[in-house]
Order: C-alpha cells, then structure tokens, then sequence
C-alpha cells in the first residue's frame, strides 16, 4: 500500500481536478504532499522502531495509514485532501521501515536472502498497482468520483491487515534506556524538506529563487544535523541517525548505488511514461499494462537471485545495472529508430526489470550482513531514505532531459533519456563493485 500510493493518485488527477475543483496547484500538492512526508520522516520513523517496539511501530502506522486513506477518500475539499495525504506519508515512514528492520533482526543468511527477495518484489509490484489500479478504477468510475476508491480501497485492506499482524509478527519489546533525538528529528525533516520541494517543484516555476534557496537551507540544516549526531554520539546518547554507518565502504557506497539505481529507475518509468501517454496516445491503463512488464522482471529476479551460486551472488550487484542500463538503452534506441515495437521492447522492458532487481536485493543482504542488528534500524532508515531521495532527484534531472528534446521529438528525447541513464548506471555498476569487494 505505501508504495502504490505515491503513485496511484497520479493517474486520476483529471478526476479529482472535476470532483473537487481543485487548482494545478492543489493537484500538485495532493500528489507531492504523500512523497514529502514520507521522505522527511522516513529515518524518525525507522528509529522509533527501536523506541516502541516494531511490532507496535508497524500496527500504528498501518493504523494511521488506513484512517487517513478513509479521510482522504471522504474529502469533501482539496484542502483536507492535501491534509490527508501529508498524514498518510507520515504514517507509511512509520510503517514502513519497520518492516526491513524485523528482516535484518529476525532473519539470517539464506533465509534473510529471501525475505530480502520477497520485500523488493512486493515494492515493484506495489509502483506497478499504483498505475494499472489506478487505471482500472478511473476507467471503471465506481462512484461519483472516480479517485476516491483509489484511497477507500486500503480502508478494505488495511483494516484486516491489522487483525493479521497481531498473529503474524513476533513480539518485540520496546527500549527501555533509547529515547528519541527530537532535534536530531527536526533538524533532518528540515533538510529532507528543503531538498524534496525544490526538486519536486522547481522544474515547472523555471527553477525561482526560492528553489536555490531552499536547497541551501537543505545544506545547512544537514550539516547542523550531522554536527549533531557526532555530538550525541561522542556523549554516548541516542542518536537519531547513528553517523558511523557512513564509515564502512559496503554501507556508504551501497547507499549510494540504491540512490542512483531509484533515481534511474523513476527518471525511466515517468518519462516513459509522458512519452506512452503524450506521444503515442495510450490510456494510462495502457501505460500501466506496460510497466507491469518491467514489474515482471523485477519480481521474477527479486525471487530467484538468492538460488544462485556465492560467487554469481556477488557479482549481481555489479551485474545488475549493467544489464538494466543496457536494456533502457535498447528501448530508446529501438522507439527513435523503429517506433514503439511490442515485439523489440517487451523482452527489453522485462530484462531492465530483472537488472534493477538484481542491482538492489542482492545489495541490500549485502549491507545487511555487514551492520550489527542494533544498526538494523539506521540501516533501514538509510535505505528508504536513499530510495526516496533517489527518485525525487531522478525525476527531477532526467524527465528534465527528456521534457528539453520531447517538444521537438518525443522519441529522439526517449532516446538521449536512456542513454543518459545507461552512463548513470555504469557508474553505479562501479560503485557496487566497491561496495561488494569492501571488508
């Protein structure tokens, strides 16, 4: 659900904008408003993990999280839309890293491997929902209002998830000497803020002065908040975010492969996106039928990489975006020489998937196993945060590219997008390579 949601309203914007009479700014913010809070709070709530117990982090997110897709779907205004949404992403940071937390603890070696494998399949498949859900229920028009079974439909799932999770997830019992670094929290959410914003906006208002200086801001906020932590961790205190992390070449170049693989992985799919849609005229169920076979791939890779041999497993994590840059190159070149051909970008489409899956699951046993379990939570913080950070930025520059060369060719623009990407993912090819050889 957390991940479908950052995406699903995307797809019925036109029939919100009818509903609820809502600006080309509210409808921004209704769609953005989910992403900031979630990225902003991602790591506080990765660390309350560690505070509350993560069994009972999860059930209040998931608690949180289906009360306010009820108040979202119940919207009578923009307003208390936007409101809902921003509380919505709040919940799904809490939620959410709960969730790699209890793999790194609960789960060792071959058994972690396929926890890991299961956690990414059910990512790509929740981004691939949000559009071809979303696509279906706009097309369907269950109600008045053809979004609001976009949001009421976690009512439906949230509600005996939360029944399950009593049974299905062990007890875990909360700390009792860490507290939570509250400024360590503030100074972050700030930074987090000041980066997500203008990458999420500027583009569209010509990059204004605001947008510069908010990324200053973002500058200064993470380095008060770094200077911070150190400070909490030389006294022996609860950090929020433990700095130490960053010192071992696996987990600091790991992180850093999954920004740039994430930020590929969404500059791809939304300027495909805008090329599918605005180019060749395919309905957004159209559009989402086709990424769900990218989708494919990345789940077929995210179950079966862990049966691979040791030395082949080792060689996924190199391999991977080599194997999804080439592909995303292959599509680019084949739409501005051919056209959009079924039969040329469907085994291209499925094998970018199996590269992406292949570049991040692997990857993430590998910084599992190189971090002790009370890292686990900072660890899960990181990741979440080096996804979502990744796909702000990748949005921001590459369907930049892509907008830049689209007005006069749309495939030509496809094209240079893709080749870009491939460069971006030689290089995160190289840092993952360092990363797995890293002691």
């Amino acid at each position: 659900m957390a991940s479908m949601d950052a995406s699903i309203l995307v797809v019925a914007a036109p029939s919100i904008r009818s509903s609820l009479h809502a600006s080309g700014a509210e409808l921004q913010l209704i769609v953005a408003t989910y992403t900031l809070a979630f990225g902003a709070l991602v790591v506080t709530g990765a660390r309350l993990g560690d505070v509350l117990g993560r069994r009972r982090a999860f059930e209040l997110g998931l608690g949180a999280f289906t009360v306010c897709s009820l108040v979202g779907g119940l919207a009578p205004d923009p307003v208390l839309l936007i409101a809902a949404r921003g509380f919505q992403g709040a919940a799904a940071a809490l939620m959410t890293p709960q969730v790699l937390s209890m793999i790194q603890v609960q789960f060792q070696g071959e058994r972690r491997a396929r926890a890991l494998g299961a956690y990414s399949m059910i990512l790509a498949v929740g981004v691939a929902a949000g559009q071809i859900l979303g696509g279906l229920l706009v097309t369907a028009d269950l109600l008045a209002a053809a979004w609001r079974p976009a949001l009421l439909l976690n009512v439906l799932i949230g509600a005996p998830l939360l029944l399950v999770s009593r049974r299905a997830l062990p007890r875990m019992a909360p700390s009792t000497e860490q507290r939570l670094d509250l400024v360590g929290a503030g100074l972050l959410a700030t930074a987090m803020l000041a980066l997500v914003v203008p990458l999420s906006f500027g583009r569209e208002y010509g990059w204004p002065a605001w947008s510069w200086a908010c990324l200053a801001a973002c500058a200064l906020a993470a380095s008060l908040f770094l200077a911070h932590e150190r400070r909490l961790r030389r006294r022996a205190s609860d950090p929020l975010f433990d700095v130490g992390l960053l010192r071992a070449r696996p987990v600091a170049s790991g992180a850093m492969c999954v920004l740039l693989v994430m930020s590929c992985y969404a500059g791809f799919i939304v300027s495909l996106t805008l090329y599918l849609q605005g180019s060749l005229g395919f309905t957004p169920l159209h559009a989402g039928a086709t990424f769900a076979i990218y989708a494919g791939g990345f789940a077929t890779a995210s179950l079966t990489w862990n049966r691979a041999g040791a030395a082949a497993r080792a060689r996924l994590p190199t391999l991977g975006p080599l194997v999804m840059g080439a592909a995303l190159a292959g599509i680019g070149l084949s739409a501005n020489g051919h056209g959009w051909s079924l039969a040329l970008t469907t085994p291209l489409l499925f094998a970018a998937g199996v590269g992406h899956a292949c570049g991040f699951s692997p990857l993430a046993d590998r910084l599992a196993g190189a971090v002790r379990q009370a890292q686990a939570a900072h660890l899960s913080g990181l990741i979440l945060t080096a996804s979502l950070v990744g796909q702000v930025i990748g949005i921001a520059a590459f369907v930049g590219v892509y907008l830049s060369i689209a007005a006069q060719n749309p495939a030509h623009g496809l094209a240079v997008t893709t080749w870009a990407l491939s460069c971006v993912l030689a290089l995160t090819a190289a840092l993952a390579f360092r990363a797995t050889i890293a002691r």
